[in-house]
């Protein structure tokens, strides 16, 4: 190769930073769900300090002060919980995804924890896949909004919705547009 070429080629090696920072972000993620499980925990065995942590981290107001843990607050911690899982699924998918779509090859083939999705990624798949996970977190949070609605303003209510209807309106679009684009136009005989 001349030297520009391989020049900008090499340039994809600049990604790999940006990799190793999100690795670091899902390591500060697992810290997270791990600090929020023990809250869960110890409140669940009566400890008010654990409590208190939980009610704040997920924005619960009630009209009396809140002494123990009742099913709505189990709710919106284990839906939080499962909120840090999905983002860190993500997280997954796009570094290692982008990693072998866009910097190099893991060269992983026939390892026995090689993700089945990883034989057949490219960019493409891997845009709908991230619009998929996207939506499923944008759920998650929804869902959390809607059982703790009392706390929340009918602007935000519907705003949210609004948000979450226009993931799913985009992943649609993106999964109809990468349709299109490996299938080709079909025709009519």
């Amino acid at each position: 190769m001349r030297p520009i070429p391989r020049f900008i080629f090499a340039s994809r090696w600049l990604q790999l930073p940006l990799y190793i920072g999100l690795i670091a972000a899902q390591g500060v993620y697992v810290f997270h769900f791990w600090v929020e499980l023990i809250h869960l925990l110890e409140a669940a065995f009566g400890n008010q300090t654990a409590l208190q942590a939980l009610v704040t981290s997920i924005g619960y107001r009630a009209d009396a002060p809140v002494i123990a843990l009742n099913e709505t607050i189990i709710m919106l911690v284990v839906l939080a919980l499962i909120d840090v899982v999905m983002i860190s699924n993500l997280l997954i998918m796009v570094i290692v995804g982008g990693y072998e779509t866009f910097v190099s090859r893991l060269d992983i083939e026939g390892h026995p924890d090689q993700p089945e999705w990883l034989s057949h990624v490219n960019a493409s798949v891997l845009k709908v896949k991230l619009a998929t996970a996207i939506i499923g977190i944008s759920s998650i949070h929804l869902l959390k909004t809607f059982i703790n609605a009392a706390n929340y303003s009918d602007k935000v209510l519907i705003a949210q919705t609004a948000i979450h209807i226009t993931f799913l309106l985009s992943a649609i679009a993106i999964a109809y547009t990468d349709r299109l684009m490996s299938h080709g136009p079909s025709s009519a005989h």
